[in-house]
């Protein structure tokens, strides 16, 4: 399902709302919420949102617990961190206890030995399910989400949940959930704003279907929800 707003502001507000909504419906039903944020500048807007007053009230963050979709592998304080960013806009500003908190960087470990690591903790707080309330994505130009890039090796992946591999392009190492354990989830929003993303957007949802281009296609949930939040350019409807 895909949505169009006519600006980033209206995109951060529902994905807000819908954030809340998530959290409050799991913690009724389960005693708890199991989130999974994403990266980049898009999610920004909505992570201030979340923690502004009018909101953060909304949620009883004793009982979240938040995990990461993908990670570029550099420490926690670097510019580059996912984590950074969300701590910056979110975490550090509303009452979540920092246990409940699984960056997906740990100093001393190699990228493929803490994916090993970041999946055992994943199944020890969802159990073989493996099913989080809620996954927040982005989409980049080139069609990728996560850490699922075009051409690589990780988008045929079929057993992990999390891996890490050395992206060449980028000269970076990264760890990502993989689109199995995504597509377990209940509930999946993506993000996508700007007219840059209209080209790969429109091929994702409407062209051919070639998940080696457009990682973006292999995210089909088992059982779950999947909504596009996207602004007017990246909808080509402008």
């Amino acid at each position: 399902m895909i949505q169009i707003y006519n600006n980033t502001e209206e995109i951060n507000s529902t994905a807000a709302d819908l954030f809340v909504k998530a959290a409050n419906e799991s913690i009724a039903k389960k005693n708890r919420f199991t989130a999974v944020l994403t990266g980049g500048s898009s999610p920004a807007g909505i992570y201030k949102l979340l923690a502004s007053e009018d909101y953060k009230s909304k949620i009883d963050w004793s009982k979240v617990f938040i995990f990461w979709g993908d990670e570029r592998w550099v420490p926690l304080n670097d510019d580059l961190s996912n984590a950074k960013m969300s701590y910056n806009t979110l975490l550090s500003h509303v009452p979540i206890p920092s246990e409940n908190i699984f960056a997906m960087y740990k100093d001393g470990n190699t990228p493929e030995d803490y994916a090993v690591v970041y999946e055992q903790t994943i199944r020890k707080i969802l159990g073989e399910e493996g099913k989080f309330d809620l996954i927040l994505l982005g989409m980049g130009d080139d069609g990728h989400t996560a850490s699922l890039f075009p051409g690589q090796a990780v988008l045929h992946e079929q057993n992990k949940w999390v891996d890490a591999y050395y992206l060449e392009p980028q000269k970076m190492h990264r760890i990502t959930l993989t689109a199995p354990l995504i597509n377990k989830a209940a509930k999946i929003i993506v993000i996508a704003f700007g007219d840059k993303k209209a080209p790969a957007l429109n091929e994702v949802l409407n062209g051919e279907y070639n998940p080696e281009k457009y990682p973006m296609q292999l995210i089909k949930p088992v059982s779950g929800e999947l909504l596009f939040l996207v602004d007017k350019n990246a909808a080509g409807t402008n």
